[in-house]
C-alpha cells in the first residue's frame, strides 16, 4: 500500500533530511521488521510552483517519488488542494511564533478539511512539556500549538530527542575547544539527552509511516554529561579538559531574560544569544529531560553518539 507523505519545510536542513529518510527503502517499519510499502512524498513549497517541480524533486534523487506543491500558508483553499490524497503531514518548519503557531494551525486546518488522518509537528526538541513558563521562548510556543493540535480530529504524534549533537560542535557554546573546558550550570552530573539531526530524521519518517505511532516518541542517540563529556574529550584529544561551573540554571535563566531585553535581534529571530542561554536552562534544570525513552521502537539502529560528533569535529580540525 502507497503511503503519500506532505513534508513542510521539505527544503530546509532537517526537512531535507526528513525527506531522504522517507525515500530510504532500507529501513523497516516498526520492531517487527515488516517492510515499508511504498512511499510518496509532496515537499510543500510556500512558492515556486510547478515550473520548479522537476528541479526540487530532483534535487532528493528520486523525482518519480517526490512531487513539489506550492501553496501559502494564508490560502487555506491551496492548502486544502495540496493536501488531497495525504495520509499523514511532517511538518519541518523553523521559526517563531508566526511559523510554529500561526502557520502550523493554518497547516493543521487545511489538512482536517482535507481528511488527512494523521499529523506530525514540528517539536524535535527536549520535552517542552513541564518547563517552567517564561523559561524558553521557542518551547512555549511549541506547548501553545500542541493544545491547538490536541483539540483537533487528527491523530498526532511528536517526536522528541532532545538537543541536536551537531550544536555541540557550532552553536551551543558548551564546550570551549581552545580552553579545554566543558561549561554546566547548576551540577556537572545533570542527564543531557543528544540526538543527531539524521537520526532524528530517520526516527520522523519511521514515526510517520507507523500507523500505530503513539502521541510522543521519545529517543536520545545518547545520555551525556558535562563530567562525562569532558572525560570523553580527554581521551580523545590525550590533553585534559575539565569542567568548569558557569552559575545556576536560575543564574542563567535572569541573564537570558536581561539577554532578551537588550538584544538587537528581530522578535522573529528564532535563536538569538539569548534563546541558546534558555535551551541549556531547560537542559541544566532538569525540566526538558526525557523521561520515557524507546530507542528500540523502530528496531535495532546505530545511534551516532556524542563521542562520534566529537571525534569527527576534531579530525575535521586537524586535516585543516
Amino acid at each position: 500500500m502507497t503511503t503519500t507523505v506532505l513534508v513542510a519545510g521539505a527544503t530546509g536542513d532537517l526537512g531535507t533530511r526528513i525527506v531522504h529518510a522517507l525515500l530510504d527503502d532500507r529501513s523497516p517499519v516498526g520492531g517487527t521488521g515488516a517492510d515499508r510499502g511504498p512511499v510518496l512524498v509532496r515537499a510543500l513549497s510556500r512558492s515556486g510552483g510547478a515550473a520548479g517541480s522537476t528541479g526540487a524533486a530532483s534535487a532528493f534523487g528520486a523525482p518519480d517519488r517526490v512531487r513539489l506543491v506550492s501553496a501559502a500558508y494564508d490560502d487555506h483553499d491551496a492548502l486544502v488542494r495540496a493536501l488531497d490524497g495525504v495520509d499523514v503531514v511532517v511538518s519541518a518548519v523553523s521559526g517563531t511564533r508566526s511559523v510554529i503557531v500561526d502557520a502550523q494551525s493554518a497547516l493543521l486546518r487545511a489538512a482536517v478539511d482535507a481528511g488527512v488522518p494523521r499529523f506530525l509537528p514540528s517539536d524535535y526538541s527536549a520535552d517542552y512539556r513541564s518547563i517552567t513558563p517564561g523559561t524558553n521562548r521557542n518551547f512555549e510556543l511549541r506547548r501553545e500549538f500542541t493544545a491547538v493540535l490536541d483539540a483537533a480530529p487528527v491523530r498526532a504524534t511528536s517526536v522528541l530527542n532532545g538537543a541536536f549533537t551537531d550544536m555541540l560542535t557550532g552553536q551551543a557554546p558548551m564546550i570551549l575547544f581552545d580552553r579545554r573546558r566543558v561549561l554546566y550550570w547548576s551540577s556537572a552530573d545533570q542527564v543531557l539527552d543528544f540526538t543527531t539531526k539524521d537520526d532524528t530524521a530517520r526516527v520522523t519518517a519511521l514515526a510517520a509511516l507507523d500507523p500505530d505511532a503513539p502521541r510522543v516518541v521519545e529517543v536520545a542517540g545518547d545520555r551525556v554529561t558535562a563530567r562525562s563529556v569532558a572525560d570523553t574529550l580527554s581521551q580523545l584529544t590525550g590533553t585534559h579538559f575539565r569542567t568548569q561551573w558557569a552559575g545556576t540554571a536560575s543564574t542563567l535563566s535572569a541573564m537570558a531574560r536581561i539577554g532578551r531585553r537588550v538584544s538587537s535581534a528581530p522578535d522573529d529571530e528564532p535563536f538569538p544569544a539569548w534563546q541558546g542561554m534558555q535551551y541549556f536552562v531547560s537542559m541544566f534544570s532538569g525540566e526538558a529531560t526525557l523521561h520515557h525513552v524507546r530507542n528500540d521502537r523502530y528496531g535495532p539502529h546505530r545511534w551516532t553518539t556524542v563521542r562520534d560528533v566529537l571525534a569527527a569535529h576534531l579530525a575535521a580540525d586537524t586535516a585543516a
